[in-house]
C-alpha cells in the first residue's frame, strides 16, 4: 500500500461526492412514498464519484505530494 493511501485531493473528493450521492439517494428511499426519481439521481451522484476520482487522477491529483 502506498503511502499516501486515501490521502489525495482525488481520493477526498470522490468521497465527498460519493457521500453526497448517498444521502440523497436515502432521502429518496425515506420519503412517502418512496421517490424512485430521487433514488436514481442520488445512484447518478455515486456514479459521478468514480468519474471525478478518475480525471482527478489523470491530473495528477492522486500523487504523493513528498
Amino acid at each position: 500500500m502506498s503511502n499516501n493511501h486515501g490521502n489525495t485531493p482525488a481520493a477526498w473528493s470522490a468521497v465527498v461526492v460519493g457521500l453526497l450521492g448517498f444521502v440523497v439517494g436515502g432521502i429518496g428511499l425515506m420519503l412517502d412514498p418512496v421517490s424512485m426519481t430521487i433514488f436514481y439521481v442520488g445512484l447518478a451522484i455515486i456514479l459521478a464519484a468514480g468519474v471525478v476520482f478518475l480525471v482527478m487522477a489523470k491530473m495528477g491529483l492522486h500523487e504523493s505530494s513528498h
